[in-house]
């Protein structure tokens, strides 16, 4: 029998019959926890993936064909920023009811508002059909998005690194960071797909949305994946010894202010890498290097599994040299590749690929570590909600405006200029290690 319950924390028919699998064990394994950590994040990258690729490949024609296509993915990239802003907003919505219904409750609207925003947007009317309303309608899709991310915090990469052994915390911080690549390899292989099979006017008309329809079924997925672990008596142990109970973000805010803002800025260098080797370069080839979209699509593909194996060899290196150590020598190699990569998008195909594939090998090495690493420094009672504002944080601050800044300044002040916008992340990280020097190797 599954131990007694708290209302709280089970509260749904999904995730009462997740508790069922449960029942023949009262502590789940950490691997466990892993296999649900890494499929609740897949889905949310490759959501957040699929909206990318749309942001450079079709909404510039779609939604803004009234302006030049420069302009028109500065308007798109615009948007792409409102889910980052929305992230907070979701973290207050769903705090509280995770507060007053529980966290199965939240966590099946914020995902299933997650796959309905992405599914909306495969229905998106173009400007020809409804004018300005399409990118009215765009951007509250893509709010939503960002609401729902923030609400979709479910505290399992906490519980995964709480559970793990000490000495192979690298390890398992990691495990999280899986999802960016994989999300990214899908949604990648779905729109080579359809570019390779469907000639240009019938990709923009219809082919473009069947990626978005993936969504809705990759959630539900994820929905019974992550409400598997919820329901476990080690998760209800933890909510109930309030490891992982959220508490008010205000109050959060207020009590841990200095902890999230190392959190966020200790993380800066590998959140602007992350959009400058996935979203940017798809742009500025796109739009300045008169390329085949579907080119650069298999890079990325190929730069999504060097970015894997990146991740996991970061677990291994964690463990030996300590997390902070390697997020300051990422941080270091990163500001150096600021130095030159970016001028090699205009070098052609040879410096494309390596612009691509060394910058996957940086951002996996940095963001395979970025999840977490303040966690233990959280009193218990604020652990679960300040682990969600450093990541709203740090994705906001880091990654959100990042394809928008990248692009503007690109186009106004050449590539040397976004080497100096990445730069500026990589400063940041090393500031902020070197102020939080009492982190040391422990840092979950």
């Amino acid at each position: 029998m599954v131990g007694p319950v708290t209302a709280s924390s089970t509260s749904t028919p999904l995730e009462r019959d997740a508790a069922l699998i449960n029942a023949r064990e009262h502590r789940v394994a950490p691997g466990e926890i892993a296999i649900g950590v890494i499929i609740g994040r897949t889905s949310e990258f490759f959501d957040f993936f699929v909206y990318a690729i749309a942001s450079v490949l079709v909404f510039p024609a779609v939604v803004f064909p009234y302006v030049d296509a420069v302009t028109g993915t500065l308007y798109s990239f615009a948007l792409f920023a409102l889910a980052f802003v929305g992230r907070p907003f979701g973290t207050l919505l769903f705090t509280a009811l995770d507060r007053r219904h529980g966290r199965g409750v939240k966590l099946t609207i914020a995902l299933f508002l997650l796959g309905g925003s992405t599914m909306a947007m495969a229905l998106l009317p173009s400007y020809h059909q409804v004018g300005m309303w399409s990118a009215a309608l765009l951007a509250l899709f893509r709010f939503s998005q960002g609401m729902a991310l923030g609400g979709a915090w479910d505290g399992l990469p906490s519980l995964l690194s709480l559970n793990a052994p000490p000495e192979r915390r690298g390890w398992y911080a990691m495990i999280p960071q899986l999802g960016a690549p994989l999300g990214l390899l899908v949604a990648a292989a779905l729109f080579g797909y359809f570019l390779y099979v469907l000639p240009a006017d019938d990709f923009l008309t219809w082919g473009w949305r069947y990626p978005f329809f993936v969504a809705l079924a990759i959630n539900v997925v994820a929905l019974f994946a992550r409400l598997r672990i919820v329901a476990t008596p080690e998760f209800q142990r933890l909510f109930e010894t309030r490891e992982l109970q959220p508490s008010p973000p205000f109050l959060t805010v207020f009590a841990e202010w200095r902890t999230i803002a190392l959190g966020a800025l200790a993380t800066l260098a590998s959140f602007a890498l992350f959009h400058l080797v996935t979203v940017f370069p798809l742009s500025y080839v796109t739009l300045f290097a008169d390329e085949p979209p579907i080119r650069f699509l298999i890079i990325e593909g190929l730069g999504a599994i060097v970015c894997l194996g990146a991740v996991v060899a970061s677990g291994v290196i964690a463990d030996r040299v300590g997390r902070r150590a390697l997020l300051g020598v990422s941080a270091v190699l990163i500001g150096a590749y600021s130095g030159f990569a970016p001028q090699l998008l205009n070098a052609g195909p040879v410096g494309e690929v390596f612009y691509m594939l060394v910058g996957f090998v940086l951002l996996g090495l940095a963001f395979g570590q970025s999840s977490g690493i303040v966690n233990s420094k959280f009193t218990p009672e604020h652990r679960y909600t300040g682990a969600a504002i450093v990541a709203n944080s740090a994705w906001l601050i880091g990654a959100g405006f990042a394809p928008l800044v990248a692009l503007l300044l690109a186009t106004r002040f050449g590539l040397w200029s976004v080497g100096a916008y990445l730069l500026s992340g990589a400063i940041c990280t090393l500031a902020a290690l070197a102020i939080s020097r009492d982190w040391g190797d422990h840092a979950a």
